[in-house]
């Protein structure tokens, strides 16, 4: 991508477990654009004592949710970092319609705007199955499954030879709870980005390179 072109902003749209976070690494460094998460953004700040960071650690001290402003001038803030320069991958960010209405705004503001939205479309029965046998790794977080990315040495991190646990959030129970806050705040973006013109779907229960290359075709379309 060459510096005069516009550019190219990714927002990563699915349910959880739909491979967003994968397909946006490999996204990532094909393109070579940064993968970015309000999780990573989050921590980032909170880690720096930033005043955003600050700003934040006092809602969620209180236990309250972190306002949609405070975690979109985050955003911002990191998009407007020269890594960024030539676009972005968007991983689970925004959530919610406040959310993503506030994103407009603000890249508006700066004469940007959302490129393309891919919707990773897998069923739930599917979705259960893939959390459950997510494993992560306790030191560097690397991600594995037992079925589709397993570890070389079972329970161990190929990476750092760390403990690899399941998540508590990602128990079967736990996910049907996620999946009913996903259909209830995060799946009316699917709407919202379709009447932008900037959502296609693509059929996320295939293997990863398949999405991945069908994930490429069209947005370099």
């Amino acid at each position: 991508m060459t510096a005069t072109s516009t550019p190219l902003y990714v927002v990563m749209l699915g349910a959880p477990g739909a491979g967003k976070g994968t397909q946006a690494r490999m996204l990532s460094e094909t393109l070579g654009l940064p993968q970015v998460s309000s999780g990573d953004i989050f921590r980032e700040n909170l880690k720096n004592q930033t005043p955003l960071g600050l700003l934040a650690k006092q809602y969620m001290d209180n236990g309250a949710l972190v306002p949609d402003d405070v975690t979109i001038n985050m955003v911002m803030e990191r998009l407007s970092r020269s890594d960024c320069a030539a676009g972005v991958i968007l991983d689970g960010f925004p959530r919610t319609l406040a959310q993503a209405d506030a994103l407009d705004k603000a890249l508006k503001a700066a004469n940007l705007a959302i490129s393309r939205v891919p919707l990773l479309e897998v069923s739930d029965d599917a979705l259960i199955n893939r959390l459950a046998g997510r494993r992560v790794c306790r030191d560097c977080q690397a991600m594995y499954h037992l079925e589709f990315n397993p570890p070389a040495v079972e329970g161990k991190c190929d990476k750092c030879g760390g403990e690899l646990y399941l998540r508590a959030d990602d128990n079967p129970d736990t996910v049907r709870n996620r999946l009913f806050v996903y259909y209830k705040q995060t799946a009316p973006l699917i709407g919202y980005y379709y009447a932008h013109g900037v959502l296609f779907s693509l059929n996320g229960d295939q293997p990863m390179e398949q999405v991945q290359a069908e994930l490429l075709a069209a947005i370099q379309a």
